[in-house]
């Protein structure tokens, strides 16, 4: 075997090793598979700012709701419907917390129309040699805080997301699988009827 030939065989046994780093996909096409996303269920594995870890079940229906539910001893249920967020604490007999849905960087996925080629909306676009990495933030309230999202492709799936809330708390959520298209209630993201008020 020559020289050219045996260079030119490990480059190929490398190139097997070592898969070529990922394309950074673009922002049209990111916008594009967000308002595809109608609904999607999947695990999550929850990391907050003081280190703590939780998990349990999350649902997304789009436009505007996401429910967390966690896992035992947390108790816990964050949900977001009808433009706002409520925080249930399952050891408290308490109201929940409730914010705007919009005053969180959560609003930019939950929209009605996503769009990250909008002006100053989208302050990051890198690729870490395994996701594309998108930091964005509302452009017309960059104080409400940033929203960094991993996505990978082929085809492409939403990964993993990092809230920082605008004072400096981040929130780290991972996504197991995927499952998107499926049907749910809008009962789940029904914050009035979890609270046991009546309907409007």
């Amino acid at each position: 075997m020559t020289m050219k030939s045996t260079l030119l065989a490990a480059g190929a046994v490398l190139a097997m090793a070592f898969p070529a780093a990922a394309e950074k996909l673009p922002l049209s096409a990111i916008s594009s598979y967000l308002n595809s996303l109608t609904t999607a269920q999947a695990g999550f594995t929850q990391l907050n700012e003081d280190g703590t870890r939780s998990a349990g079940q999350l649902y997304i229906k789009r436009p505007g709701k996401m429910r967390f539910e966690y896992d035992p001893p947390n108790e816990g249920l964050v949900m977001a419907g009808s433009g706002a967020v409520a925080i249930f604490d399952g050891r408290s007999n308490q109201p929940p917390e409730t914010y705007p849905l919009k005053r969180t960087p959560l609003s930019i996925i939950l929209a009605p129309n996503v769009n990250l080629g909008r002006e100053r909306m989208v302050i990051g676009h890198t690729e870490d040699g395994i996701a594309t990495v998108v930091t964005a933030q509302d452009p017309d309230n960059p104080d409400y805080g940033t929203i960094k999202l991993y996505f990978t492709a082929n085809p492409v799936t939403l990964r993993q997301w990092v809230i920082n809330n605008g004072d400096g708390g981040t929130v780290t959520v991972r996504l197991g699988e995927l499952k998107t298209g499926i049907s749910l209630s809008n009962d789940l993201f029904n914050i009035r009827k979890q609270e046991g008020r009546p309907e409007r």
